[in-house]
């Protein structure tokens, strides 16, 4: 967690990139939004801009932000959060929305129950993270380094997948849950300008048991894959964003 921070502290320095994250959070204003229903106080995890809270109070009277890096929450004037081990008061939140962050938690279910607790019955939480095949380009690349050192490393950290999260959100107390998936197809040169775009998404390798970084000989398999799977320009991949809503138990 202590790195995950440090990755949201390297991207808010350099300028994040939100293209993925603004498409999952514009997706959740458009669905609040159908509700035509105005929520009194609002939990938002996960601001890598300082804009959001001001765009959710369209619908929220008050927004808490908290964010993993410290400096996306110090800009968007709230605190930081690792979502499986803070302690929220109870009962709170009318509405609860997570964009972005939670794929990345070591316990998932811990978190989901965090999030319950500190929700009113009859509240919503809904939000988006990446899941299921993502990346599957890269994925298959690195694999190409790792034959050259005959053995298999963890170079990006596991998803969920989406028929798992209902599920989970079952176990932790919330009902009625929907979730579906948005695979946004993205065009790129090289697999260094991936590469870029994951770092300022805060959305590279957080494991604790990394692997050691690739040699350049690895390195240059990797990035001729990539190219080889394009059409000679360019190569696409796929980012696969798990987006979900559930309920709180009404007491009525």
């Amino acid at each position: 967690m202590k790195l995950r921070a440090m990755r949201r502290d390297r991207a808010a320095r350099s300028g994040p990139e939100l293209f993925l994250l603004e498409r999952a959070f514009e997706d959740c204003l458009e669905r609040l939004a159908l509700m035509e229903r105005r929520f009194e106080r609002a939990l938002l995890i996960g601001c890598p801009d300082p804009a959001w809270p001001g765009r959710l109070s369209k619908v929220a009277s008050h927004v808490d932000v908290r964010d993993p890096g410290p400096l996306f929450a110090s800009a968007g004037s709230g605190a930081p959060i690792v979502e499986d081990a803070w302690e929220p008061a109870g009962e709170i939140y009318e509405l609860a929305l997570a964009i972005g962050t939670l794929d990345t938690v070591n316990d998932l279910p811990l978190a989901l129950r965090l999030i319950r607790y500190a929700m009113l019955p009859g509240g919503l939480f809904i939000g988006a993270m990446s899941g299921g095949d993502t990346l599957p380009r890269l994925r298959a690349v690195m694999r190409a380094a790792d034959a050259l050192s005959g053995g298999a490393a963890p170079h990006i950290h596991p998803r969920i997948e989406p028929a798992a999260l209902s599920p989970l959100l079952a176990n932790a107390g919330f009902q009625k849950a929907v979730v579906d998936v948005d695979r946004v197809q993205t065009s790129y040169a090289s697999l260094d300008r991936l590469i870029a775009d994951l770092r300022a998404m805060c959305a590279t390798n957080v494991l604790s048991e990394r692997p050691a970084p690739l040699s350049r000989e690895q390195f240059r398999a990797a990035a001729k894959s990539f190219v080889d799977a394009g059409d000679g320009q360019r190569t696409t991949e796929t980012f696969g964003i798990i987006h979900f809503a559930a309920w709180t138990p009404s007491n009525g």
